[in-house]
């Protein structure tokens, strides 16, 4: 079964991306996290984004187009990126997720994928 890990990290956890004395850290641990997800043949696919400033929010009411510069909830947390994986059931799933870097300061969505 195939379920979508949705990893949501702090403001201060995004910072420490590009910060100098913290990225080294910060990037090691989800390397470490997402290669032993690799060597365990799980992922199906997943990527992280860019920082909450850069998205697009488009909403349409009444026909009309509303277009908002950056996410539309203001929110502590904000989504730092995605993976599928391909696990047995959803236990497996959340040990994974468990494992994730922002479990600790942020969280880890596990929701599974809707087949067709």
């Amino acid at each position: 079964m195939q379920y979508m890990l949705i990893y949501t990290e702090t403001a201060d956890e995004f910072e420490k991306r590009n910060h100098p004395e913290a990225a080294s850290a910060y990037w090691g641990g989800w390397s470490a996290y997402m290669g032993a997800m690799g060597q365990a043949g799980l992922i199906v696919n997943g990527d992280g984004l860019q920082p909450p400033h850069t998205a697009t929010t488009l909403r349409i009411r009444d026909g009309q187009r509303h277009v908002q510069d950056g996410p539309f909830a203001d929110a502590k947390e904000q989504l730092g990126g995605y993976v599928v994986i391909e696990v047995p059931d959803l236990d497996t799933a959340l040990e994974w997720a468990a494992k994730a870097p922002c479990v600790t300061n942020g969280s880890v969505e596990v929701r599974p994928v809707l087949q067709r």
